[in-house]
């Protein structure tokens, strides 16, 4: 825990009070007594931190498992990461501490279990019947690497195969070796002179559980006994074998092979397969071999009661078909379907109605694991359709850039913003329901609205339903169809900024209550968008170009000498800063040749159709400057009661009013200072000619990022890591020249220390830490709105923090936040009749502030965060009350005041790591819990807070990690999460029919317990293998879980340490294999007795 410097704190405190005790203004005397009155409800037992669920799509997916009776799909990753599935909004997310690969999964079927095996040789034992997943063995291999697992269904001995080609046996119920072990050369014997490779597949014979079926990656396939401890067949191939698969009847299996070929064999004939396919392999005449193709890296083979069985593969495409897609080849009969995938194959699985190999498998579905989606194929159906996908995975679709989250919206917005989504949903789906579907859903504690935004490197916009811990995509928003696109890259403007991704989102500002939203783009572009449910054609785009200047005079000279920059006032009066829409802007260049005038991106000049949604009110974008391109927008603010949108970046500040769709202010960064500016600045340094391509995809993993590019607007960040050191004294004159602007707040407050009244203006923060206030004159509302200006003045007053400026609220008398005024939403397609307009006309905003009501003594606080520290102004004496260093070494990337059930707090998170939160306005430490060791660039731009005690980030770029910091939230969040456990009972085992008993058919079943128990097998060397226990036994599920799920779990453990069964229905089950053995040999002694007589004897 960070330790906090009490003796600033009292020492500012004490400077406070002096101030406002030698004051003489009475104003001011008094609201030092209302400071004291403010009580603060908000204790350090109100916070606790702990992740709740992560959404999206696995980042880079390694294994696949399903369990065909409870009905739940387990994905393993590259990075050690488990994420379970079952019905829509039920799902889990566990990590291996190790962090190294999933190699494979296997559920222990309807047991509410599965082992994982890992890239660094362990096996680990997870426990489903609680909520929150826990191991509970663990299992480390110390001269082996495990290569393939297989575990029979109702068997508790795992078969482990090596990459030595050893085969190992474990007991799951203790996690134990068996001293069984079938070594790779008692396997081949003779058959080979070299080492077969290691082991690719396992599987035992679905008629005879005493016959396992070994593969070697060399091309080798084995028949062991494991009776008589030696092999029945060798079937040997000259091409490496990637996977095997038996037909249920097991008198057949089929190989995939590194040609392309598959071979199909009997079982007792290993001289020569029965067949060999080459599913897309040319045949050519004279009877010559096919040609070679990719490998088939997997072959499924599914039997079905009314008609052919289904062969479905994955790979073995020819080499010619450069730049085709991975594609899944679906064979039944003689019938060939290739299934096209967007991305590559990682596994796939054919769900079949039969838990038991040695039935028919009747498959109705296939799930596909791709690198970055999961597909899901509708056997049944002619055409193979897809079904559609009910979980949140398409986060990622285009790269995320951005993110914003609100809890407790309006409680008529996710039902607006659906209706318009749902319009915008494919067809051609599978009209079946989604057959993932196991589990149960928790208890929804939180009943509150909570909504997700995500911003992308398309230029799209997703709104997502996050209430309740779930996620569902309501609304999609394409920025992009506005502009005109590119069809080539020789096609492309040389005005563009970024090499790629040019419609990439930077920032979103949006009012909840109004339904106004406004992006900034990486192209310098601002887009500001009205909600309607109506259906228009817009004819012609609002558009204005604006040229936001560094420093008037700060132009080149012809001879390349710098004019000396001049401060002068008063840019927003020049007619230049508007550009026609009719403006020829291509051909716009100043009298040296240099691009000037000219915006990155080009607006469609033809009528565009908008969909009802989100539809363009205005497009503002920033123009080239004498050859220097505009700078990427930093900061965005909107406000629907004053219909204003204001923007800036490292050249300064510039407001629109979209109403009226003029230009109000355009200043440099510098101009806003007016005579007060308490800098001393230098000539700039020469300037760059072009903008390094700032495009925001270092939000993908692994990218390499050039040392000036994607830079935090508040930072010099020189590479991907915050271990830099910062402080707010200058590092370079052109630093200190490019003062940024980091934060705005439209609000309803004091603007001067003289006011007597609050009015509507706008608070501006910048990057050194500055924080300048703008009054704003509104004309009255209807007509009178469109018509008149609106006046625009500085107010003069300056506040000062250390660190760039990032975030401003403000608190009434009584300590609760004001929010900004804002306009109710209203449909703006539809005319209005006279009653309505006159209604308008004597609307005023809405502004939830009790300040238009005010008397005169009262007064409100301003709390601003800056990247260093944290102050509580009064106003309007303008009194820092308040003030809090939050962090000496690093610096803060997100801060937020934000409401609970009960007070209201400033969240941070720092680049260090820690999540911080402060009282307010007294700003007394509540929280400060180390949460994250490695912060990096993605996590930075997209880690928000909001209310309720709600945070989110981007935690892989196709995840999304959300987390609370309220200690209620963390107490209710057993109770909300899904079970993925339900008690059902395992379908019948096939019935084997009159004469397969007498006559001794049917499935042989095996006693592996007399075959691998220590009794017989004796015990493993202690040095193969190393057993852990996991921290989910006993003392583990004590604390993890609670309710029945929680008892079903104590109540396993418990049994499976004195080695018993659990539960009535694994008793049935063991007293029905012993009734089925005795039928067995009763039948058998029959069959003996009879076997002489004839048949009419009988």
């Amino acid at each position: 825990m960070r330790k906090f410097n009490i003796r600033k704190v009292l020492d500012g405190l004490t400077a406070v009070s002096a101030v406002a005790s030698a004051s003489s203004a009475a104003q001011q005397q008094q609201a030092g007594n209302r400071e004291t009155e403010i009580q603060e409800t908000l204790q350090s037992e109100h916070f606790q931190l702990c992740k709740t669920v992560r959404h999206g799509f696995p980042y880079q997916p390694s294994a696949l498992a399903f369990d065909p009776v409870q009905k739940i799909l387990a994905i393993g990753t590259q990075t050690g990461a488990l994420r379970l599935f079952g019905r829509p909004g039920v799902e889990c997310y566990c990590q291996h501490d190790s962090g190294a690969a999933v190699i494979q999964l296997q559920f222990l079927i309807n047991e509410g279990a599965l082992v994982s095996a890992l890239a660094d040789d362990t096996l680990h034992l997870w426990n489903l019947r609680q909520k929150r997943p826990a191991i509970l063995h663990s299992l480390k291999f110390n001269r082996e690497r495990i290569t393939f697992c297989h575990l029979p269904f109702q068997s508790k001995w795992l078969y482990v195969g090596t990459e030595r080609g050893n085969i190992h046996i474990v007991n799951v119920e203790s996690f134990t070796l068996s001293g069984y072990v079938i070594m790779w050369n008692k396997a081949i014997e003779l058959s080979s002179k070299s080492h077969p490779g290691p082991v690719v597949h396992i599987s035992d014979n679905p008629m005879d559980e005493g016959k396992l079926l070994i593969g070697f990656e060399s091309g080798t396939v084995v028949l062991w006994d494991l009776k008589s401890k030696k092999a029945d067949y060798r079937y040997t191939h000259d091409e490496a074998i990637h996977s095997v698969a038996w037909h249920h009847e097991g008198k057949q299996f089929i190989c995939s092979h590194s040609d392309g070929t598959l071979t199909i064999w009997n079982v007792k004939s290993p001289t020569k397969p029965f067949q060999t396919i080459t599913p897309h392999g040319k045949q050519l005449k004279d009877g010559k071999k096919p040609e070679p193709c990719k490998p088939i890296l997997k072959v499924e083979y599914k039997t079905t009661r009314a008609g052919e069985p289904f062969i479905i593969l994955s790979g073995g495409l020819s080499y010619d078909t450069v730049g085709r897609r991975p594609c899944l080849t679906v064979m039944h009969g003689k019938s060939t379907a290739v299934l096209e995938m967007d991305y590559s194959i990682v596994d796939f699985l054919t769900l079949c109605e039969t838990p038991y190999p040695n039935d028919f498998q009747e498959p109705y579905a296939v799930v596909v694991l791709l690198e970055k989606d999961l597909v899901l194929i509708d056997l049944a159906q002619n055409g193979y359709p897809i079904f559609e996908n009910p979980y949140p995975l398409t986060i990622h679709e285009s790269p995320v850039t951005c993110c914003e989250y609100f809890a407790d919206c309006p409680v008529d917005l996710i039902p607006a913003l659906y209706s318009v989504g749902a319009r915008q949903k494919r067809q051609g789906y599978s009209k079946k329901e989604w057959p993932i579907s196991g589990g149960n859903w928790g208890l929804i504690t939180q009943s509150y609205p909570e909504i997700i935004i995500t911003g992308h490197a398309d230029g799209s916009i997703k709104f997502w339903d996050a209430s309740a811990i779930t996620l569902q995509v309501l609304y999609k928003l394409k920025t992009a169809k506005v502009f005109e696109k590119s069809r080539n890259k020789d096609d492309r403007p040389n005005t563009d900024i970024v090499d790629e991704d040019p419609y990439a989102i930077q920032i979103i500002s949006w009012c909840p209550e109004s339904r106004m939203l406004c992006i900034a783009g990486v192209s310098a572009h601002v887009i500001i968008y009205r909600f309607s449910k109506q259906e228009v054609t817009t004819e012609v785009i609002p558009m204005l170009e604006v040229r936001l200047l560094y420093e008037i005079n700060d132009i080149e000279t012809p001879d390349g000498e710098q004019v000396p920059p001049v401060p002068t006032p008063g840019t927003g009066s020049n007619p230049q800063s508007i550009v026609p829409q009719s403006h020829p802007s291509t051909s716009s260049s100043s009298s040296d040749g240099l691009r000037d005038n000219v915006p990155c991106l080009k607006v469609k000049n033809s009528p565009l159709k908008q969909s009802p949604g989100y539809q363009i009110e205005l497009v503002i974008q920033l123009v080239w400057v004498s050859g220097e391109p505009p700078q990427q927008i930093t900061s965005l603010a909107v406000n629907s009661a004053y219909g204003l949108v204001v923007f800036g970046n490292c050249n300064g500040i510039a407001m629109v009013d979209y109403l009226q769709k003029t230009v109000l202010l355009n200043l440099g960064t510098i101009e806003l200072y007016g005579s007060n500016d308490p800098y001393r600045r230098e000539p700039r340094s020469p300037r760059k000619s072009r903008q390094p391509s700032g495009g925001l995809c270092d939000i993908n993993e692994g990218t390499v990022v050039p040392e000036d590019r994607c830079k935090s607007p508040t930072s010099d960040v020189k590479d991907n890591s915050f271990s830099r050191s910062r402080s707010s004294s200058v590092t370079s004159i052109d630093k200190e020249s490019r003062e940024a602007i980091s934060a705005l707040h439209f609000c309803e407050t004091f603007t001067r220390k003289a006011d007597t009244s609050p009015s509507p203006c706008l608070w501006v923060g910048t990057t050194l830490g500055t924080v300048l206030v703008i009054v704003l004159n509104l004309p009255p509302g209807g007509e009178q709105r469109l018509l008149q200006p609106v006046i625009v003045s500085p107010s003069g007053t300056i506040l000062r923090l250390k660190g760039a400026i990032l975030r401003m609220a403000f608190l009434d008398t009584t300590g609760s936040l004001v929010p900004p005024a804002h306009e109710p939403w209203r449909e703006h397609n539809v005319p209005e009749d006279k009653d309505e307009k006159e209604k308008v006309k004597k609307r005023r905003p809405v502004s939830v502030s009790p300040s238009s009501s005010q008397e005169i003594s009262e007064n409100q606080y301003a709390v601003i965060c800056s990247e260093k520290q944290a102050k509580v102004i009064s106003l309007p004496s303008q009194n820092c009350i308040y003030k809090q260093n939050i962090t000496e070494t690093s610096f803060v990337l997100r801060g937020d005041i934000v409401s609970l059930s009960n007070g209201i707090c400033l969240a941070c998170f720092c680049a260090n790591g820690h999540i911080m939160t402060f009282s307010l306005p007294s700003l007394r430490p509540l929280l400060d819990v180390y949460y994250l060791p490695l912060t990096n660039m993605r996590i930075a731009r997209t880690f928000c807070f909001t209310n309720n005690g709600q945070a989110l980030y981007l935690v892989s770029p196709t995840e999304i990690q959300r987390l609370t910091y309220s200690q209620e939230t963390c107490e209710n969040l057993q109770e909300m999460l899904g079970e993925l456990f339900t008690p059902v009972e395992t379908p019948e085992a096939p019935n084997r029919g009159f004469f397969k008993g007498l006559f001794g058919g049917g499935a042989q079943s095996l006693d592996r317990e007399e075959l691998f128990g220590e009794s017989v097998s004796g015990k493993a060397s202690r040095s193969l293998a190393q057993h852990i226990p996991g921290p989910g036994g006993i003392e583990g599920v004590k604390g993890a879980a609670s309710g029945v799920v929680g008892e079903l779990a104590r109540a396993r453990l418990a049994l499976d340490e004195r080695g018993q069964k659990l539960g009535e229905l694994e008793e049935k089950t063991a007293a029905m294999l012993y009734s089925a053995d005795s039928f067995s040999k009763h039948a058998h002694e029959m069959m003996l007795k009879y076997k002489d007589k004839k048949w009419y004897q009988f």
